[in-house]
């Protein structure tokens, strides 16, 4: 006689949401506005209720992209009962695909009614470059073209979850945008697209399946290894150009190294299932790697 098979309790309330909204992938919301509150605050700039606007503004973005993502992908047939990531909640049948969508635009106008405030405070640039946010993280898996179906994922995240939520955290506080904000937020963008290039190693099969054609599809698991590498790479250069700007303080974030070891080693050998983890030990390390590099701002 086989045993009887052990089943989870069904999620629910509060803790399905939280499954929806990942919330290990925040640090790509929260990251580049440590950074760029620390430019502002290095240039005598800070300014608490614009920068707590900003970070709430990125993680309404963030969250509302994955919603977004989660509905769009079910629709389109790219999550499957195949799925080796973490649980989405449309297509595991936790909520309704119309109450996903719903939750996806209730956050973007969340980020809009915040964003009003910014604009106030920034001017037209914060209007235009939050717009475009918005539009962006439904455009990633929604809409007719869907960039991220077609390889413009990680240019997405590099210019969304990098220059633009770190320059524009510093602008909200400062009315301007020194060369140190653009060169740090460089490595914020690299770590925050390294995160998805994982994402998108691990599912390398079902998507290709599916037709969604990323960036790691096109280049294969090698291509895609080598670039996690160099997105690495260039996170912990980015620091030396900061020192015409800054104190040498601001090689703080090489502290950050030995978090960098566990994911690389993962990526490079790991296949599947098996990346989750280095999914979650890429976010610490970009979240670790943007508090060293905002306190070395400010040193």
């Amino acid at each position: 006689m086989e045993p009887l098979a052990r089943t989870a309790p069904p999620l629910v309330g509060l803790r399905v949401w939280l499954l929806a909204a990942r919330p290990r992938t925040l640090t790509a919301a929260v990251a580049p506005v440590l950074v760029g509150t620390a430019v502002a605050a290095a240039q005598g700039g800070f300014r608490p209720l614009p920068a707590l606007a900003a970070l709430l503004t990125a993680m309404c973005l963030q969250i509302g992209t994955n919603f977004a993502n989660d509905y769009h992908d079910f629709q389109r047939g790219a999550d499957t009962h195949e799925r080796v990531g973490p649980r989405r909640v449309t297509q595991s049948g936790l909520v309704a695909p119309r109450t996903v969508r719903a939750a996806a635009l209730a956050t973007f106008a969340m980020a809009f009614v915040i964003g009003i405030y910014l604009a106030v405070v920034g001017g037209w640039p914060i209007l235009i470059t939050g717009l475009a946010s918005i539009a962006a993280g439904w455009a990633y898996t929604g809409g007719p073209w869907p960039f991220g179906y077609h390889g413009l994922g990680d240019v997405f995240v590099f210019v969304f979850f990098g220059l633009v939520a770190t320059t524009g955290t510093t602008y909200v506080q400062l009315h301007a945008v020194p060369s140190a904000a653009w060169i740090a937020a460089v490595p914020v963008g690299a770590l925050a697209t390294a995160i998805l290039v994982v994402n998108n190693l691990r599912d390398i099969a079902t998507d290709a399946r599916a037709g969604k054609r990323t960036l790691a599809v096109r280049l294969g698991p090698a291509g895609t290894r080598a670039e996690y590498a160099l997105l690495l790479a260039l996170a912990f250069a980015a620091p030396f150009a900061l020192l015409p700007f800054a104190r040498p303080w601001v090689l703080l974030p090489l502290a950050a190294i030995p978090l960098a070891v566990a994911p690389l080693r993962l990526v490079l050998r790991g296949h599947g299932a098996e990346l989750n983890a280095a999914l979650g030990a890429t976010a610490r390390l970009h979240l670790a790697y943007g508090a060293l590099l905002a306190l070395g701002l400010i040193l």
